[in-house]
């Protein structure tokens, strides 16, 4: 594998979309992307509080950029610039040669292929830049559009159950 290394921050680019890195001024995005009830019902997470929840999120996210161990993206649209979700890599195998893939949109935004595009950007820049073997993805067993999207990048369901969370699925896609 590639030695990690995420300084500068890769800006991803798409056909409508510019993932770019975390910054403070999206407190108010990523406030209200994590308090969202109904993005947060499909996640082992309880929804965002007050704005500085939002604050510490950002800061945590990136301190983990700054020591190589995550990647997460800020998905704007391009033409505007505005916020609709975050896509990340994280849980880096060198053994492996893998990492997990976790991506939130915005509710109102869903079903457009925005999610796609920008998923699309990250796998790509996994295998081809980072050099990985395998990218693997936990969805809840209800999150028929998490699952749709990643049938259509071809990830593979494992067949294993967890038993500590039995309402989640494995899903690994392999180069």
């Amino acid at each position: 594998m590639v030695s990690r290394n995420f300084t500068p921050f890769p800006i991803l680019t798409s056909e409508r979309l510019t993932l770019r890195q975390l910054s403070i001024d999206d407190q108010q995005d990523i406030f209200a992307l994590r308090a969202d009830i109904e993005i947060n019902r499909y996640l082992d997470r309880e929804p965002s509080k007050t704005i500085d929840n939002a604050i510490h999120f950002i800061n945590m996210i990136n301190d983990h950029i700054q020591k190589n161990n995550s990647l997460y993206w800020v998905i704007t649209l391009t033409e505007t610039k505005t916020v609709v979700g975050t896509i990340c890599l994280f849980n880096f195998s060198e053994e492996e040669s893998s990492c997990e893939i976790g991506y939130e949109l915005m509710t109102k935004l869903q079903g457009q292929g925005i999610m796609q595009e920008a998923a699309g950007e990250v796998i790509a820049y996994a295998f081809q830049t980072l050099q990985l073997q395998k990218i693997v993805a936990f969805t809840h067993n209800r999150n028929q559009r998490s699952t749709k999207l990643l049938r259509r990048f071809n990830f593979l369901q494992s067949q294993e159950t967890n038993e500590e969370h039995p309402e989640y699925q494995l899903f690994t896609l392999t180069r």
